[in-house]
């Protein structure tokens, strides 16, 4: 496996280059997660880190590479949303999507 060095900002690990294992793409993973144990024995405290670009070359725009960036909030949590199920907006909740009923 490939791992690429990846530079951290923010949080407890700012300042730091780990070297993060890539996937098949060649990428490092979209979110990077840091447990840290509790020292009283609950549960671990747990920090998340957002995969961002680290930056552009001023020629041509290519993408020099990635970073993390520090999410305070916490990973977000995201549904499966097939293409064949019906949206799930505030809109869509009240009308059926064929439209209203025939008379």
């Amino acid at each position: 496996m490939h791992s690429e060095n990846t530079p951290f900002h923010g949080g407890p690990l700012d300042g730091r280059v780990l070297p993060v294992l890539t996937g098949m793409t060649g990428h490092p993973p979209k979110w990077y997660v840091v447990p840290v144990p509790d020292e009283d024995g609950g549960p671990p405290t747990v920090h998340a880190y957002r995969r961002v670009p680290a930056g552009h070359t001023r020629r041509l725009g290519l993408q020099r590479g990635w970073k993390y960036e520090y999410e305070p909030a916490g990973r977000e949590r995201r549904a499966l949303r097939w293409p064949w199920s019906t949206p799930q907006g505030p809109a869509a909740r009240g009308s059926s999507p064929q439209g209203p009923p025939p008379q």
